[in-house]
């Protein structure tokens, strides 16, 4: 299996548990749970070209980093 793949599948999954860990469990550890999971699944969607989904990730990236500025106190 390539790397990218497995990339690919591991943020996808990330990117749910981290859903649940926002209405569940914590807003701040679940957003850097998001943030992760997105990082890691950007280079699949790079290198396949398909960049409406990079602009996807990359907006909801932006979405929880100021969620975790904003939980964090520095905002």
């Amino acid at each position: 299996m390539n790397i990218f793949v497995l990339g690919r599948i591991t943020g996808s999954i990330m990117i749910i548990a981290a859903y649940f860990v926002i209405l569940h469990v914590s807003t701040f550890y679940g957003a850097i749970m998001h943030i992760i999971a997105d990082t890691i699944c950007l280079p699949f969607y790079v290198k396949n070209k398909q960049f409406d989904v990079v602009i996807m990730l990359g907006f909801l990236m932006t979405i929880a980093i100021s969620k975790v500025t904003m939980l964090w106190g520095v905002a």
